[in-house]
């Protein structure tokens, strides 16, 4: 049986996508919310490329009708499993299109510090240590079954950048064994 298209939903630098891509993971497609480097990151590769754009922030953005517009592309695509990659917007639906097939990775050993500001909240609770999350997203945000876990200690004199890029180290390595063991799996 061949393994599933894979999606990677990116939204800025494209460090994760790239860690994926230099791990041999083969991507068939990186879908984006925003312009960003992720999609040169894609075109470089020679991977399909989309930019479902958001174009909409605070009260007046309609979450159902982006999701919806998403959730389209990734089934145009032939999608079988969606790798979330620093993905800027919450997209509900995803879970549920994708059931057991959306993967995510988050700046913060779950279930502590859910959230888009996870590694300034760590800052602020004063944990000797932090890490990254890998786990399979759910309709809540920042849940669901967890897939890997990588500590990582928050040293004196720590930054919110500081901590997040050490973070970010340990996640391009750990996302893609993670991801491989994923599909391995189905």
């Amino acid at each position: 049986m061949a393994a599933p298209r894979l999606a990677v939903l990116a939204s800025g630098s494209g460090t994760l996508l790239e860690a994926i891509l230099a791990d041999g993971i083969p991507v068939d497609l990186v879908l984006a919310d925003r312009p960003c480097r992720a999609l040169e990151v894609a075109a470089a590769a020679g991977i399909a490329a989309e930019l479902v754009e958001r174009t909409e922030w605070g009260g007046s953005f309609d979450r159902p009708a982006y999701t919806e517009r998403v959730v389209k592309a990734l089934q145009n695509a032939d999608v079988g499993v969606v790798v979330m990659a620093g993905f800027g917007t919450i997209v509900p639906g995803l879970p549920e299109a994708y059931p057991g097939r959306v993967l995510n990775s988050h700046p913060a050993l779950l279930p502590a510090f859910k959230g888009w500001h996870a590694v300034r909240a760590a800052l602020e609770a004063g944990v000797a240590e932090t890490g990254t999350t890998i786990h399979v997203a759910t309709a809540e945000v920042d849940d669901g079954p967890v897939l890997a876990q990588e500590a990582v200690p928050v040293l004196p004199g720590d930054t919110e950048d500081t901590l997040h890029e050490r973070i970010k180290q340990v996640e391009r390595r750990l996302y893609p064994a993670t991801i491989r063991r994923f599909l391995a799996a189905l």
